[in-house]
């Protein structure tokens, strides 16, 4: 079960925009990564949700969406996130926030993934615009959003000889394709 969701769990960028997610599920989705582990248990990761389209627009015009694939701004009207998750670390608590946001993220989108549903951890965000717009408070550093939504993409794994290259691609049938290096080449020791 867990592998399944694991090789189902990809970024998605392009969702079915009109189909809605509500507050409950994106309320269980942070309750995973609540329940999560985290460094030395400071729980210092807060969360704002959306699923209201006004809101979602504001937080969409603030993040950049696929470096790989340059000739492509992002997903176009219809096909945006149906709700986002901003993950923020609340400095009154801690001031590193270690791999925290990035456990939290992969929680709730296997939970996601369970669902039927998928989404894309973004890291380019125009932090300060987006401060802004939703008026986070100063003693949150924005870390990541988390866009869902349900794929309205396909998105295929290829498994890529070492010397080949490991960037993404669409092809003429706008599938998504991301290459895996070889287990063979990433485990570099193993001791029996």
């Amino acid at each position: 079960m867990i592998k399944e969701l694991v090789y189902k769990n990809r970024s998605y960028r392009r969702f079915h925009q009109n189909e809605k997610i509500s507050m409950e599920t994106l309320e269980e989705l942070v309750d995973l990564a609540r329940h999560s582990a985290c460094g030395a248990n400071l729980q210092s990761l807060k969360y704002i949700l959306s699923c209201d389209p006004q809101t979602n627009e504001l937080i969409f015009k603030r993040l950049g969406w696929a470096a790989y694939l340059t000739d492509w701004k992002g997903p176009s009207e219809g096909e945006k996130p149906a709700a986002y998750v901003v993950l923020m670390g609340d400095t009154s608590i801690h001031n590193d926030f270690f791999c925290d946001h990035g456990i939290a993220c992969q929680s709730m989108l296997l939970g996601a993934v369970e669902k039927s549903l998928g989404g894309c951890i973004l890291a380019s965000i125009n932090r300060d615009g987006l401060r802004k717009d939703l008026s986070i408070d100063d003693k949150f550093e924005i870390l990541l959003v988390l866009a869902l939504g349900r794929p309205s993409e396909k998105v295929k794994l290829e498994y890529i000889e070492s010397s080949e290259g490991i960037q993404y691609w669409r092809d003429e049938n706008n599938v998504h394709h991301v290459p895996k290096r070889p287990l063979e080449e990433i485990i570099i020791q193993k001791h029996n």
